[in-house]
């Protein structure tokens, strides 16, 4: 494990409950924090983080890795993303990698050759891809159950300071442009599932920016408008994301000339309407738990290390998001359309 914040802890909770003592899990540790943090995201009363979960603990990266590690789960702010990255995969260890892959495109190419070139597994932590919601919507699509697509709609809004209420959220990555954060970036789980399910887009505009009174150095607010290439249709997608919205929304609405489909992920539903506007069918995941996303990821994770299954999203995927990101990036600071050239 490189990082042990929220996400890092989150997965060795999960390794432990699939696996418990089969397993053992090292850390390289730069801060050494020891404070167990919940499924709740408060900090547990008297915890130790190594203790409670078995942690051996490294100084230096590299002595970690001679221990000739299995795989490495790389949960540091996207900024330290790459060079540990690197290290690892120079050496032929399978990459588990946070979203984003990284906050800049620099040494991405060299990680996709290193990781391709070795056959290593790699697999980019967006866990939306295990959401029954998504999963359905998917099936919808190929079924063309709305006919052609018309338009796309994604929201997703939630305030900052409660991402992690156990501490201040003008210390977290997430509010500083340098390590990776802003909005585009820390919700970019978005743009991953609308490239899973729709591809890549031609190009990207977006506007937005630090709009609000949240003290942080980054934007918290963009409208990406994207045109993609659609059986031939010039199709619009646009996402909306912020740091501001209280209470959260989290939503999809896919346009078609047959119906049109709705996507609530926060309270996990999707409704199909057909041509004439009447609801065809509903799918409602009442027993849904957040936790579910990030266990079926690991178990994906694993059956991948042991030759059971192909990755859903390699280093090569993960790359492809994150050039929308930084397109959508790119195009907030330069007020400009951005041209990506890829059609579906």
């Amino acid at each position: 494990m490189v990082g042990l914040g929220s996400i890092g802890q989150r997965h060795v909770r999960n390794l432990r409950h699939l696996m418990g003592d089969q397993i053992e899990i090292m850390a390289y540790r730069a801060r050494k924090l020891s404070h167990v943090i919940t499924e709740q995201s408060s900090i547990e009363q008297g915890g130790n983080l190594e203790e409670k979960y078995h942690i051996r603990p490294y100084d230096s990266l590299d002595n970690a890795m001679d221990q000739k590690p299995e795989a490495i789960f790389i949960c540091n702010p996207p900024d330290m993303h790459m060079p540990v990255a690197l290290i690892a995969a120079k050496r032929g260890c399978p990459l588990f990698i946070e979203k984003p892959l990284s906050h800049k495109y620099d040494q991405v190419n060299e990680l996709i050759e290193l990781v391709e070139s070795q056959k290593l597994v790699s697999f980019v932590g967006y866990q939306m891809r295990f959401h029954p919601c998504l999963q359905k919507v998917q099936a919808l699509i190929r079924q063309k159950k709305i006919g052609t697509i018309q338009s796309i709609s994604v929201e997703i809004g939630e305030y900052l300071p409660e991402f992690h209420p156990y501490e201040d959220y003008r210390n977290m990555h997430e509010s500083h442009q340098e390590r990776g954060g802003g909005v585009i970036l820390s919700q970019i789980h978005e743009l991953d599932y609308i490239y899973w399910l729709f591809g890549f887009p031609k190009r990207v505009f977006t506007i937005g920016g630090h709009l609000s009174k949240l003290e942080i150095d980054s934007e918290d607010t963009a409208s990406i408008l994207m045109e993609y290439i659609i059986e031939g249709n010039s199709i619009p997608v646009h996402l909306h994301q912020d740091f501001i919205q209280r209470p959260p929304t989290r939503t999809c609405r896919i346009l078609g000339d047959e119906g049109k489909i709705m996507v609530d992920l926060r309270i996990s539903t999707v409704n199909v309407f057909d041509s004439q506007g009447c609801l065809a069918e509903t799918s409602t995941y009442e027993s849904f738990q957040r936790n579910r996303l990030f266990l079926d990821e690991m178990r994906h994770f694993l059956g991948c290390l042991q030759g059971n299954q192909t990755s859903l999203v390699t280093v090569r995927d993960g790359a492809e998001s994150l050039r929308m990101a930084l397109a959508a990036k790119e195009s907030l600071s330069t007020c400009q359309v951005i041209e990506l050239g890829h059609t579906t």
